[in-house]
This record gives C-alpha cells, structure tokens and sequence, in this order.
C-alpha cells in the first residue's frame, strides 16, 4: 500500500468540511483540512450567522416602535452602523477562534491557502505539496455576479458585512431568501429599499402561500417590490451614487446596488482537470450518494455539489462522510426528507415539508388548514401585522406533508414541529396536543377546520 501524508487531505473549513476533518480525526485518520480564506466557510463569516446578527439589529427599529403601546416612554433613538459592524467583526473572530481549537484538539493539521489538485492524491499549497490516501472538496460556494454593463459598481451579499456606511437608499436585486432577508435587513436599520425580482413572485420554491404573505406583509410595512423586473445597466455618477436602467426603459437612482442572484461552486484555481473528478450539468461536483466523485480517491460534500445548501445538510453530509470511510460500524445516510429551514426577514418565515403545489405534484390528496391572525404581542403596540400558519395534510393518511409559517420567531417554532414530523405525526396528534396559551405556536395544535379539502 502506497504510504501518504495524510489520510484524509480536506479542502475547505468551512461547516461540511470541519465537521468531516474533525471527525475523520477524532476515529483515527491521520487529517489535514486547507483553507485560504476563513475557518468556519460561508456561515460563520459572511453568511447566516452575521446575517441573523444584522437581522436582531434590523429588528429594533420595530421594538421600539412597540414599546409605546406598552407604557415604555423612549427617547429618540440613534443608530451607529460602524459599533454593529465592529461588535460583529469581534464576535466573528472569536468564532473562527473556537473553530481553530476544534480542528487543533482533534489533532486535524489546519493549512492556511488554497489547495490545488496536482494529481488524485497530490495536493499543493503555495509550493508546499501534500499526498492523501482520500481528498475530500468541501469549497463551498460563491455569490454570481452576471454580467451586465456596469456590474463592478455592484456588491455581493459577501460584501455587506464590511460596508464602511449604511447607505440611505438601497436596491436589492434577486428574489430567493437571501435577497429577501437583506431587503428585510435594510429596511429595518433605516434605509429606503427596493428590491426587484425578474419572476412574477420572490422566494420561487416556497409555499404559494408564504410568497404571497411575505409579499402583502413587505409591501405594507414599506418595502417597494417590484416584481418582473429586471437591471439592463448600472451607471455610477460623479456623487458616487448610481442610476440603474431597467430592461423596460425605465430608471432608479440608488446609493447602493446589492446582487443577492444565485451563488456557484468555488471552483476556482482548484485543478480538478488533473484528477477523474467531473462535473455535472449545472456546473458542481458530481458525486453518487456516498459522495464519492468520478474519481476514486476524491469526495465531495456541501454547496459544491448538486445538495440541498444549508449548513445543517454540509454538517451531516460531512458526519456521514467521515463514518462511513473510518467508523463503518455507526455509519448511516443523511435523510433529506422534511428538512425544516428558516428565512430571517421581518417577520421570518419557517417551513417543513412539501410545499401544497409539491404534494398535489407528488399525488397526494390533501387536507390543507390555514391560520392568519395578529400577534398578541402587535394589539397594544397598534401594529395590523398578521401571521400565516399553514398545515397540509395526507387526505388518506392523516400524516403532516408540510409546515409553513411567517410571523415572530417562525424557525424557533417550526424546529419543534420538526422532530414531530420526523417521527411521523399525524394531524390526530396535533389535535390531541394541547397548546401552551397565550402563544402563536398553539395555533398549530388548534386549527380543526380545512380551507380546501381535494
């Protein structure tokens, strides 16, 4: 047997390929992980946790607003983008600390640089080289910028993390979740926003009804959605502000221009032609279902395959990874099945399941509840904002095919919901559970009447 370096060289710490390396290490493979931008990946630096820290900041706005309905006299209050900014610099730092010592701990060599495939089991780092029994990608993936005229006056979503001033007025162009919560964000600490979105609705691959409330709900609370719209040019003029040309001949003047519009494996600089690993159709790794490349000694994990992106799935992709190749005996396959995930925009958006369009296509007769009521909290605060609950239910079956929510800490909810239908509940179940009350979660467990039953 050839003798290697390492037994397992990972490229990329970010969630899928920390947790991989870490474990890989902690069963007794002798790991190095390589990474040329930040412990941690997407997530950890310029992804869902300083955007969940953006999005509590962003919410304030609306606490304090509140606070007068409940005897709270307050001052005007101020807001100072450079402490958010440099408070979430800290708190990022020590996370990349805390992965450091868990990579280290573990006994996993942590390279700093970009690995590049010289062959199947040769890797090089700067002009160091590195052999490996097996090479795991787990490089994630980065924002898409097309190409339009004018797009280097424009920012990614990595971008708004280090912005040096809040801008007073905002577009946004792009319509899944990442868009939206920015938008959300923006709006909350001040700014006037637009977003704008080629399709005729946002959040495509969400329940039909979500879209349409998280429309109405953005709408009223000032938003300015425009929706079959797209940027032909960004033009920046003398006063550093820009001037976008639509594609329909109209104009928006704008001091910032964020492209939230898809993201793509990083790939880049990786060497992938000097292995047997491909491709697929869409431009990520190909991989079967035990992650292993065209390529016998080269795996794949997370954004950069064809997977559902989120930090949860890399985390157990990454798990199942590193027992199956060195703890055998405890390996068993991620289920991908009623996946339960959180949009943080004002209000946030929880879901689980099939959406109802998903279910009918799947052929499923269905049971559909649906709840739209105001929070207890926005009586005395004066605010109309309603929540939306929906349930679907197997007609035949009595089991739940999905879950969706928009309105105050709709994930925190809906992650409790999860595990019930996980473990295969019914809407009997629901029905049988009693209700913690006064609570918007109750209304899952009381709602007795369909909207459609077909």
């Amino acid at each position: 047997m050839a003798e290697y370096d390492f037994d397992l060289f990972v490229i990329g710490a970010g969630s899928g390929g920390v947790r991989a390396s870490r474990m890989a290490a902690t069963f007794g493979a002798r790991v190095a992980v390589a990474e040329d931008l930040y412990l941690g990946g997407t997530c950890v630096n310029v992804g869902c946790v300083p955007k969940k820290l953006f999005a509590y900041a962003a919410h304030f706005s609306e606490d304090f607003e509140d606070a007068r309905g409940y005897g709270w006299n307050l001052q005007d209050a101020g807001f100072d983008w450079q402490r958010l900014v440099d408070n979430k610099n800290a708190e990022i730092t020590r996370l990349n600390g805390i992965y450091h010592n868990l990579l280290t701990s573990a006994g996993v060599q942590v390279i700093n640089g970009r690995a590049r495939f010289v062959d199947s089991h040769t890797v090089a780092v700067a002009d160091q080289t590195y052999t490996a029994e097996r090479v795991l990608i787990a490089t994630g993936g980065w924002p898409h910028i097309p190409d339009f005229p004018g797009n280097e006056h424009v920012i990614s979503s990595n971008d708004v993390f280090y912005l040096k001033h809040l801008p007073r007025r905002t577009l946004v162009v792009g319509g899944g979740y990442i868009a939206t919560e920015f938008a959300s964000i923006f709006h909350g600490l001040g700014c006037e926003v637009t977003q704008f979105y080629r399709g005729d609705l946002f959040l495509r691959g969400f329940d039909r009804g979500v879209r349409e409330h998280v429309a109405l709900t953005l709408r009223a609370k000032g938003l300015d959605l425009r929706f079959e719209t797209d940027v032909e040019r960004v033009d920046k003029q003398p006063d550093g502000t820009f001037d976008v040309t639509l594609k329909d001949g109209g104009s928006i003047q704008t001091d910032l221009v964020l492209y939230a519009t898809g993201r793509r494996p990083n790939l880049a600089g990786l060497g992938l032609n000097n292995t047997h690993a491909t491709l697929d159709e869409k431009g990520f790794v190909k991989v079967d279902d035990q992650y292993q490349t065209d390529d016998p000694a080269i795996f794949a994990i997370g954004d950069v395959t064809h997977t559902v992106q989120l930090t949860p799935v890399a985390l157990a992709e990454g798990m199942a990874l590193a027992r199956r190749l060195y703890k055998p005996e405890e390996y068993h396959p991620v289920d991908y099945n009623d996946i339960a995930t959180a949009v943080f925009c004002i209000p946030n958006i929880g879901t689980l399941g099939m959406t109802e369009d998903e279910a009918r296509s799947r052929g499923h007769k269905l049971k559909v509840f649906e709840s739209r009521f105001r929070a207890m909290r926005n009586t005395l605060a004066g605010r109309p904002e309603q929540s939306f609950m929906k349930l679907l239910v197997d007609k035949d079956t009595d089991r739940i095919l999905g879950v969706h929510m928009v309105g105050p800490e709709a994930g925190e909810i809906i992650q409790g919901l999860a595990v019930a239908v996980k473990a295969g509940a019914t809407k009997a179940i629901f029905d049988a559970t009693l209700g913690i009350h006064p609570t918007a979660a109750e209304e899952f467990v009381t709602m007795r009447t369909p909207v459609r039953v077909d």
